[in-house]
């Protein structure tokens, strides 16, 4: 579990609130069901005109990956394939099969099995590389997607402000109702403005980090059973590796 993603908002919230209540207003004052609708329900349409509904649902999985520690540990990648270089140049390259079960990466487990197989090393490097490619292209999708929604709620904030103000407007015959009206029209900005910096553009951009993340995993990957096929020394192959393993190293 990534803790930043969780502590992260509920700090923001907190500091919020807390300030608000020392200049004197209550919570009540900003918990408005209809700029909610308004901001949540004119955001969700408007990237439904953006994206298409794979999109959409891929980025709403992604979530997953902003509340999650990365799958890809660069520390547990670098000590697998410098197992698997010491038995191949031990053993065999057959000899990895027995060790391909008890890898938890699974790009590292398909680059076993495919060197296991007999393919070639070329058409090996070309299929990781894709499936490298791709994977990094659909992320940034998803992270692309809320920082978008990032963009677009602040406006939607604005235009819930603006419908609030005709409502205002229609009353003035009523001025008890102008104060209050026209701070419960303010509310829809807050709400679109809060959701923006607090949570949608948050999750994107850790999402982003988080592919770059696993594209440098996948990268190790290709390097190491390359050098592996090719022979290599254990030692070349964790000196060559060693530029993408943090000094204080990863979380699990």
């Amino acid at each position: 579990m990534d803790i930043t993603s969780l502590v992260g908002p509920v700090f923001a919230l907190t500091c919020i609130i807390v300030g608000l209540i020392l200049e004197g207003g209550h919570v009540s004052s900003i918990l408005q069901i209809t700029a909610f609708f308004i901001v949540i329900g004119g955001m969700a349409g408007s990237m439904m005109v953006a994206y298409t509904l794979p999109d959409i649902i891929g980025a709403m999985k992604a979530v997953g990956t902003w509340v999650k520690n990365p799958s890809a540990n660069p520390d547990q990648i670098l000590t697998d394939i410098i197992d698997l270089a010491q038995t191949a140049r031990k053993e065999s390259i057959l000899a990895l099969e027995k060790k391909r079960e008890g890898l938890s990466y699974e790009p590292l487990k398909t680059a076993v099995r495919l060197a296991v197989d007999g393919t070639d090393p070329n058409i090996i490097r070309d299929t990781l590389e894709t499936a490298q490619h791709v994977t990094m292209e659909e992320e940034e999708v998803y992270a692309h997607f809320w920082e978008d929604c990032g963009a677009i709620a602040p406006t939607i904030g604005i235009l819930g402000a603006v419908l609030g103000l005709i409502h205002v407007m229609e009353n003035l015959d009523k001025p008890e109702m102008i104060g209050p009206g026209i701070a419960i029209a303010f509310v829809a900005t807050l709400y679109g403005v809060g959701f923006s910096n607090i949570f949608f553009i948050p999750i994107g951009k850790k999402i982003k980090r988080k592919a770059k993340l696993d594209y440098m995993a996948r990268e190790m990957v290709v390097i190491g059973v390359e050098g592996i096929l090719s022979g290599l020394n254990p030692k070349v192959i964790q000196e060559k590796l060693g530029i993408f393993v943090s000094q204080k190293g990863s979380e699990d």
